[in-house]
């Protein structure tokens, strides 16, 4: 830790005119391909009731992912650590969960021809998809790469760079929707274990939440070049900003839940009781 603000972008005002233009245009587009997919969704056969909340979801991400980006969170996180912890929530934990939520898998599937959405569907059980989609893959990906971000000088050799900073921000929500579809994702997913094994992998990144924000919060190990109280500031940030986020995964989870449907069984036929041949008659 040091002293100073923990970082400012260079650039002129056209260079600050594209950082809110391009995040705002992209934000507008992912939500507007997501509307017209519903459309046609609704097209071809009309949406459950959980349609809507989905919906509701999705847009609910896009609007976090516009907080986190545009103005005036974006200019304070440039020069504050404290605000590059809220940013780091919102993109990284809040907005994916949001996201996933939302089943943009599912929702594709239901507009995509029949032979395309079997392809696709073939393309989710590859051995790399799998890989990538289990929950252990999705927790190292994302809570994983923490330590090598602050506990090294990566976030500093990041933060005076715009393309490692924008390159940052895309890991972190990708591997936040990762993790969240693996833990949590009404989409298909095809390697996702039981719940039990889920809620032991969300344990595990609740642990190592609180191990590396107290770790920032005393000085240890950290290297980011900020004032102390920027940098305890963003460890409580984390760690209670954390701690909900992955309440609200846990609640997500559970909601989420389908537990397997058994086949009832069926009743096994009695043998019918043969008959004890009596003593024959004799006639008279």
């Amino acid at each position: 830790m040091g002293g100073g603000t923990h970082h400012v972008h260079g650039g002129g005002a056209g260079h600050g005119g594209w950082e809110v233009l391009v995040p705002a245009v992209g934000l507008v587009l992912l939500a507007g391909v997501y509307l017209v997919l519903v459309h046609r969704a609704r097209a071809r056969n009309p949406a459950p009731r959980s349609g809507r909340w989905r919906t509701v979801s999705f847009l609910s991400g896009c609007a976090l992912l516009g907080a986190a980006l545009l103005p005036p969170l974006a200019p304070f996180a440039h020069g504050d650590f404290r605000g590059h912890m809220v940013q780091h929530l919102l993109v990284g934990m809040y907005a994916p969960l949001a996201l996933v939520l939302g089943a943009p898998l599912t929702l594709l599937l239901r507009t995509l021809p029949a032979a395309r959405a079997r392809r696709l569907t073939g393309l989710l059980h590859t051995r790399p998809v799998r890989v990538l989609a289990h929950p252990v893959t999705a927790l190292v990906l994302s809570t994983g790469t923490l330590p090598a971000l602050y506990f090294t000088p990566l976030f500093n050799a990041t933060t005076n760079q715009p393309v490692p900073h924008h390159l940052l921000h895309a890991h972190f929500l990708l591997s936040g929707c990762l993790f969240a579809w693996a833990i949590a994702g009404p989409d298909p997913a095809p390697s996702r274990p039981g719940v039990p094994a889920r809620l032991v992998v969300l344990g595990v990144a609740v642990a190592a939440h609180a191990t590396i924000s107290q770790l920032m919060y005393g000085g240890f190990l950290i290297d980011v070049r900020a004032p102390v109280s920027q940098v305890r500031g963003g460890a409580e940030i984390m760690y209670y900003g954390g701690d909900l986020a992955e309440l609200l995964l846990a609640a997500a989870l559970v909601a989420t839940w389908r537990p397997a449907r058994q086949r009832p069984r069926r009743p096994v036929p009695r043998s019918a009781p043969r008959r004890v041949a009596g003593p024959q008659q004799v006639s008279r």
